[in-house]
């Protein structure tokens, strides 16, 4: 049973995404939250798999809560929360260690298929915020080529948004394996996370957007 933790400070929208989570067998929000400040004390008393956060709040917003969550919850899938037309910190939100973009307007069946991505380890990015980043991120012009082959093949799979047990099925390797070569790769890339990975892969076209 996947644990949820919601932060926004609409309770409508509080109210409708519990309704759509508590609706599933497999997961339950846990606690919720009308401000990031709370969040740190809710996560540390609740142990979330998934944390769902506004990027809007009027008191402590999505980036400088998740600046506050990472250092003492750095493996913690952390999912913003965006309209289509509120773009100004998504990038912010991508280096303070977001898990993915998920925008407001979605439907139910894509909230809890991104939730459950999420807690496996996939990058979750809408294909619209993904163009959003893909535009504003600055990159040099090929930022794979210090990639071996078989890097460049994790990547590709990495931005489909397969974990590292499904990587390791579809190359034949063990996780482990898996492992060492997404550190590796993330360390030549220059990026902190996989979703800033994926990102890069959607951008110079390893993968497409609608794949994520």
């Amino acid at each position: 049973m996947l644990k949820i933790l919601i932060a926004d400070d609409h309770q409508i929208v509080r109210r409708g995404l519990r309704m759509t989570i508590d609706a599933e067998r497999d997961m339950r929000v846990v606690a919720e939250a009308a401000d990031g400040a709370d969040v740190p004390a809710l996560v540390e008393k609740h142990k979330p798999d998934v944390v769902l956060l506004d990027l809007q709040m009027p008191a402590q917003n999505g980036v400088e809560t998740l600046q506050q969550l990472r250092p003492d919850f750095p493996g913690l899938p952390v999912l913003i929360l965006t309209s289509f037309g509120d773009d100004a910190h998504i990038y912010a939100a991508l280096r303070a260690g977001a898990s993915g973009f998920l925008l407001k307007e979605m439907g139910g069946d894509e909230l809890v298929e991104a939730i459950r991505g999420a807690a496996k380890g996939r990058p979750q990015l809408h294909p619209d915020i993904a163009r959003k980043l893909m535009a504003r991120a600055p990159m040099p012009e090929d930022p794979f080529e210090s990639l071996t082959g078989r890097e460049r093949d994790i990547l590709k799979l990495l931005g489909r948004g397969m974990s590292n047990k499904e990587i390791a099925l579809e190359l034949a390797l063990t996780e482990m394996t898996v492992k060492g070569y997404v550190s590796d790769l993330l360390a030549k890339l220059g990026v902190s996370d996989r979703t800033q990975a994926a990102l890069m892969a959607v951008r110079y076209g390893l993968v497409r957007a609608e794949e994520l």
